[in-house]
């Protein structure tokens, strides 16, 4: 049962941004930040796939155990399309709110952007590994929760000094993702339970994705 339900509801993601971010893409008539948003759903998308349709062939045939490297290299990948994403939020809230200058902060995004792949790109991670080390796992989400934790701000702070409704919660599916994510990375081989938070992580980044796609239905009416 949990196969079958697991599988249809991470079909129905993965076809539900890719489509969104594409819709974005052809339909954005030239706005970058609506182009930008497009891209990021897409990269969502492709990047969660290399994870999420090898798990669910392991659950549809022989169990999770017999793909550890497939499911290993597909956590990889999708580290490091995750952290793409965000950059690429980064620059959403540059266009939307029209922001110049800021060298530093765009310096800190990319340092922080860079420190989390480096650190997704070391061996001792053991990524195809069955026994992979929980501590690498929590020194490469460090960075990523550091990422997280900017766009969170800036987000936050536009949305409410620019009365953009819009956004006005754009900041809250940040902070519910890496809810539900963080007691995954930490308790989730010793409770494996812990693992079902995936999924309403998973709806919050489709609540993410939505916010821009109707925003530029709404901007276009």
């Amino acid at each position: 049962m949990q196969a079958i339900a697991e599988t249809l509801f991470d079909i129905v993601y993965l076809v539900s941004v890719i489509t969104i971010g594409v819709l974005m893409i052809r339909g954005c008539k030239g706005e970058r930040q609506f182009r930008l948003f497009g891209w990021m759903a897409v990269v969502l998308g492709a990047g969660d796939a290399f994870h999420l349709i090898p798990r669910a062939f392991a659950l549809c045939t022989t169990g999770l155990e017999n793909y550890t490297a497939a499911l290993g290299l597909g956590k990889w990948i999708t580290s490091i399309t995750m952290t793409v994403f965000y950059v690429l939020l980064y620059y959403v809230w540059r266009q939307r709110y029209q922001v110049h200058g800021q060298n530093g902060l765009t310096a800190a995004v990319y340092v922080l952007a860079g420190l989390r792949i480096v650190l997704c790109m070391m061996p001792q991670n053991r990524w195809m590994s069955a026994d992979a080390p929980l501590s690498w796992g929590i020194w490469r989400n460090i960075p990523f929760a550091l990422l997280g934790l900017v766009v969170i701000v800036l987000f936050f702070r536009s949305a409410r000094e620019r009365g953009d409704r819009a956004f006005r919660w754009m900041w809250l599916t940040i902070v519910l993702s890496f809810g539900f994510y963080i007691p995954v990375v930490l308790w989730a081989d010793a409770v494996p339970m812990i693992g079902m938070l995936m999924i309403p992580k998973t709806c919050a980044y489709v609540w993410t994705v939505l916010i821009g796609y109707f925003a530029m239905k709404k901007e276009y009416k």
